[in-house]
């Protein structure tokens, strides 16, 4: 294997290699849970998620972590410290204290990742439960002059961190231009950022030795992969919004607290989303949260595969057509899955061919698509060109029973291929090819039975009928060696 990601602190794709052989510490930038997660947040998660199937599927381990933002912020970057706090917001609107708050919007997260089948992070750290750890790396900065005290405010030095910018490449106009604050007199300099503030209107608060206040953002990631992961570790990943200020500010705190360079081995960025070719925002009316799509009947394999099936570090556009598609897609893997269950049931007639070849060359070429940069738009490609090839055979028994083991195998590395479909079951001489709860379910069988026996006595009329409203129901016969089938149109 060798696995090429773009390092965003390179500007370049390189070889993956991970500091200790087999192994491998990833820290992904997860949800400030003030309120409903949404598929904005879902199209990072989801690249971080790939990412880890893939390493895993390489023989790898993966050591995940992925934190819970439940301070809570000021509505704009800590680096200009205007705006209203949003974990207030949320309070004041919901009528709740704000770690309930947290708490409610953290349950709602992780019930996103299981829908959308995201496998679980070892590790959901809470900004709230490190507090110790964000004050230790604090009075670190403070002590090796990295970081000055006013008052109760604690600023980072930009100036004495003379790598800052160079992970986003923002040169020191820019910076300027970004801090886009009004004069602040107690920092030194208008792009240094807050580590610890004091605020009486700030709903959470600890003591320090500074007085009692609050963390900045940046700091809580520094402490909380530090903690997991260690001082340095393999990968990073997160929004592009999260490059400038987050994870710049990050490598700025870390790397001058250790003084070990680098703090993240490469770092992967996802590139924004948007919805039906507008910015997500409330008042467009287009701001989607995965509850909602689930709500409205798609299921989590279906808006899984249509946040992923662009390149993370390509635009998307995420759109109703595009579920669509991916409803679509998923069905007809769905199909194709269903006729080699009944090829390996006997209740479909095997053939002749040998798709041993076919099978290893589609598991290689899948594999070598996500080495290049999680290509999954290649990879999909390879899975569609599977299903092509498998639906053109006429597979032998065995052949059908390796091509399902790819099947399962492909959709546990990249989550977007759904569960394997149910084999038709045997109900009194009928095979059932429906949901096993469909309350129609009894009424079709006795149609078809009834069908099979007007055929038998010669009464085209009546079975012709019969089929009729069968169809009607949304149904259709197949029939098979084992006797007929009852299938969903």
């Amino acid at each position: 294997m060798t696995l090429r990601l773009y390092d965003t602190a390179h500007s370049e794709l390189r070889t993956f290699e991970p500091r200790e052989p087999g192994a491998v510490r990833m820290y992904n930038c997860g949800p400030t849970v003030y309120s409903s997660p949404h598929i904005g947040n879902f199209r990072s998660f989801l690249t971080a998620d790939l990412l880890r199937r893939h390493l895993e599927a390489r023989g790898m381990k993966v050591i995940q972590v992925m934190n819970i933002t439940d301070v809570g912020h000021l509505t704009e970057d800590d680096v200009d410290d205007s705006g209203e706090d949003r974990m207030l917001i949320a309070a004041r609107r919901e009528k709740l204290d704000p770690y309930a708050i947290a708490r409610k919007y953290e349950s709602e997260f992780l019930a996103a990742v299981d829908a959308l089948h995201m496998r679980r992070a070892q590790e959901y750290p809470r900004a709230t439960d490190h507090i110790p750890e964000m004050i230790e790396i604090i009075e670190g900065l403070v002590a090796n002059g990295h970081a000055y005290v006013v008052g109760g405010n604690v600023y980072y030095s930009i100036a004495s961190f003379p790598r800052f910018g160079k992970l986003s490449g923002k040169v020191i106009e820019e910076l300027e231009e970004g801090a886009r604050i009004a004069v602040n007199p107690e920092k030194r300099d208008p792009r240094d950022f807050a580590l610890w503030k004091t605020d009486d209107k700030h709903l959470m608060q600890w003591d320090s030795p500074w007085g009692r206040g609050f963390p900045g953002w940046h700091i809580e990631c520094s402490a909380m992969s530090r903690k997991y992961l260690g001082d340095q570790f393999d990968v990073h990943t997160g929004g592009e919004d999260n490059l400038f200020p987050h994870h710049e500010c990050e490598v700025a705190q870390s790397e001058a607290f250790t003084d070990k360079v680098p703090f993240v081995g490469t770092w992967l960025h996802t590139r924004h989303l948007l919805v039906d070719d507008k910015k997500m925002a409330k008042s467009l009316g287009n701001f989607l949260t995965i509850g909602q799509l689930l709500s409205e009947g798609w299921t989590g394999h279906e808006i899984r595969l249509a946040l992923l099936r662009v390149h993370y570090r390509m635009p998307m556009n995420f759109s109703r057509t595009g579920l669509g598609e991916s409803r679509a897609f998923l069905a007809r893997i769905q199909e194709c899955r269903a006729r080699l269950l009944r090829i390996e049931h006997g209740q479909e007639a095997a053939g002749t061919d040998d798709a041993s070849a076919l099978l290893r060359d589609a598991e290689a070429t899948f594999g070598e698509a996500l080495d290049d940069d999680l290509n999954i738009a290649k990879a999909l490609a390879v899975l569609s060109g599977l299903v092509s090839d498998v639906n053109a055979m006429q597979p032998t028994t065995e052949s059908a029973q390796h091509a399902l083991a790819l099947f399962r195998k492909l959709g546990d590395w990249c989550g977007c291929v759904g569960d394997e479909p149910e084999v038709a079951a045997d109900v009194g001489g009928v095979l059932w090819g429906g949901k096993p709860n469909d309350p129609r379910r009894q009424s079709l069988l006795d149609k078809t039975v009834e069908r099979e026996s007007a055929r038998k006595s010669k009464d085209f009329q009546a079975a012709d009928r019969l089929r009729d409203e069968i169809t009607a129901e949304g149904f259709k016969i197949v029939d098979t060696p084992r006797g007929p089938r009852l299938e969903p149109l």
